[in-house]
């Protein structure tokens, strides 16, 4: 009679993997733990942001036309999308270190489900993420933000914000499994982050010259920005929110893929 060995199965795909939900939450938890030993890491991750909100609404928002609302109402979605892709870049750091310190490697001798490190450390960035997200609102709030949104359309941000999150989060992925050192990891966040400078995200597209304007309003970043304000308004995001909402979707479709694909190859 012949026995099979866990050694001697063919590996199953991550999805019908019964040991997935079990790996990935043990190893959630250690992550969590770590950006609990840190945080300044959370900190650290919203001072950009904040420190450009509180430039913007000071020094450069009595100069800046932008409706007939408070400028800090029509600056806070863009902030909210800089606070994500600075916070991703943690992401892409923690991850490095675990793969240049054969944390995979040694993994690959267990019986553990091997995307149960990559979705340990996207749900990590997740969860740090909307805590960052949380204090940048916070002092956005204390500086005079206000909403009339209601309770769905607080819902419908944080649905576009988590979806975003996945998506650069999952992007992240690439440079944290082949980049080989920590600035070649760190790096990668800077067009993320400049991105929302030629958006809508700080001022109207209307009056930027004609190239940078057609650019501006085809790239992801403005129906995005244009959705969450529209939403945090308590205006209907008509089909702004449509084309925001296939942008988050189709990045993190395209970023999911790259990333298992990189996964795969680097370890496999």
């Amino acid at each position: 009679m012949t026995t099979t060995t866990t050694t001697d199965r063919a590996p199953q795909p991550a999805l019908k993997d019964p040991r997935l939900l079990r790996d990935t939450t043990v190893l959630l938890k250690r992550c969590l733990r770590h950006v609990l030993r840190s945080p300044d890491t959370i900190v650290t991750t919203a001072v950009t942001p904040v420190a450009l909100l509180l430039l913007f609404v000071y020094v450069f928002g009595g100069a800046i036309e932008a409706g007939d609302g408070r400028y800090v109402d029509y600056l806070l979605p863009g902030v909210l999308l800089i606070t994500v892709a600075s916070g991703v870049a943690y992401t892409a750091f923690r991850l490095h270190t675990d793969v240049a310190g054969g944390l995979s490697e040694r993994f690959r001798s267990m019986p553990i489900a091997r995307s149960a490190l990559l979705w340990a450390h996207v749900l990590t960035s997740v969860v740090a993420n909307l805590l960052s997200l949380a204090l940048v609102v916070l002092i956005a709030v204390l500086i005079g933000f206000r909403s009339s949104a209601g309770v769905l359309a607080w819902l419908a941000v944080a649905g576009i914000l988590v979806l975003f999150v996945l998506a650069l989060t999952w992007l992240a992925v690439v440079p944290g499994l082949l980049a080989t050192s920590v600035d070649g990891v760190s790096g990668f966040s800077y067009p993320l982050i400049f991105l929302p400078f030629i958006s809508s995200a700080f001022v109207p597209t209307d009056g930027m010259p004609g190239p940078v304007r057609w650019f501006a309003r085809n790239q992801p970043v403005t129906p995005i920005v244009d959705t969450l304000r529209d939403l945090l308004a308590g205006r209907p995001a008509g089909d702004g929110g449509w084309v925001a909402l296939a942008w988050c979707l189709g990045l993190l479709v395209v970023a999911h893929a790259l990333a298992v694909l990189t996964y795969r190859r680097r370890i496999g």
